[in-house]
């Protein structure tokens, strides 16, 4: 929030101290936990070579680093430097537990993912050659890549504007490719969904209920969940 704040002028002209005293506050408590995290573990080089070492070293070194680099000549790299600020928030995933469930259905579902990415491709390539083919360099198709570029930004439904068919053919081909977008851009969330789904899923006991014959059960249940009767 303070980088955010920091960035609208009007604020900053109204609270930039307020706003600069909280960054260096923020940075004085994050530095001390660096250190502290530095001290506390085994083997220390190894902790600030790892993922969320790093991101602690991010958090607090473009606020130190911006007192390095006075003058005017140096005003875009102090801001670059203070931008970098914003990457405080990777620290947050530290504390989500729910993120490595996340993680294992990313992994669970790559090769799916991939070749959904794969047939996209294949769409947009043949799509926009065919655009190519049909509209020309008049209508703004000046190339392959340019009329690839246009089926991707049809395919997702984006529809920046900057291309648009003029032939009766064109505008038949992008209806197609735009029904086409709207049919596969939920295909990658319903695939992670159904691993997330699968992740989480507690284990099923095979076991029958002895009195009504009932299946399903979870594998910690102790009483049958038709008629109660004990497992």
């Amino acid at each position: 929030m303070v980088v955010l704040l920091e960035s609208v002028a009007s604020v900053r002209a109204r609270v930039g101290p307020t706003l600069r005293a909280l960054e260096w506050g923020f940075t004085i408590l994050f530095t001390i936990e660096y250190l502290l995290r530095l001290f506390s573990v085994r083997r220390p080089l190894r902790y600030a070579g790892s993922l969320f070492g790093l991101i602690d070293l991010i958090a607090i070194l473009p606020t130190y680093l911006s007192l390095l680099l006075p003058g005017a000549q140096n005003l875009l790299v102090v801001r670059l430097l203070r931008l970098l600020r914003i990457f405080r928030v990777l620290k947050l995933a530290e504390y989500l537990q729910e993120s490595r469930l996340l993680v294992r259905a990313l992994k669970a579902s790559w090769r799916k993912i991939f070749v959904f990415l794969l047939t996209v491709m294949t769409i947009v390539v043949v799509v926009g050659t065919l655009m190519y083919v049909i509209e020309g360099e008049r209508h703004g198709f000046t190339n392959i890549p340019i009329s690839i570029y246009w089926a991707v930004v049809t395919l997702t439904t984006v529809g920046y504007g900057d291309l648009a068919p003029a032939t009766t053919m064109g505008r038949a081909l992008s209806v197609l490719l735009m029904l086409t977008g709207y049919g596969i851009i939920a295909v990658p969330t319903g695939i992670v969904t159904a691993e997330l789904t699968r992740v989480t899923a507690r284990p099923i006991s095979t076991q029958a209920c002895p009195a009504c014959g009932a299946e399903g059960h979870e594998s910690d249940a102790v009483y049958c969940r038709r008629c109660g009767t004990r497992l």
